[in-house]
């Protein structure tokens, strides 16, 4: 691992964890599949998006596309999963330019969320 990877992977993760996360009202399992396009590859993105779902006991996974844009599957709360979305499109070293949001089925017994490499 480059010097320079190993160095934004920290401060994402110290990012990630410095976030507020409020206190939510029990809301309905969603599943959703969350397409973020514009400036979101080689900025820590997927690990950002990993540490938060994490944080807000999401499962799924998280992955780049081949046309630059980030994908990631969220399953639980459903105003937690809109917290996740917020505070993606919030970062300051990512853009996010345009937002896809579809419906999916619930997996049953799905317990993590997962970087997809």
């Amino acid at each position: 691992m480059s010097t320079f990877k190993k160095l934004r992977d920290e401060y994402v993760i110290w990012h990630a964890n410095r976030i507020k996360i409020p206190a939510f009202s029990s809301s309905a399992t969603v599943r959703k599949k969350v397409i973020f396009s514009g400036k979101v590859q080689k900025v820590g993105f997927r690990l950002e998006t990993c540490c938060i779902a994490q944080r807000l006991n999401l499962t799924g996974e998280v992955k780049n596309l081949k046309d630059g844009s980030v994908e990631a599957e969220l399953q639980g709360g459903e105003i937690q999963i809109s917290f996740l979305i917020k505070c993606m499109q919030s970062l300051k070293r990512a853009s996010v330019n345009k937002l896809t949001i579809l419906e999916l089925p619930i997996r049953e017994g799905e317990a993590n969320f997962t970087i997809v490499r």
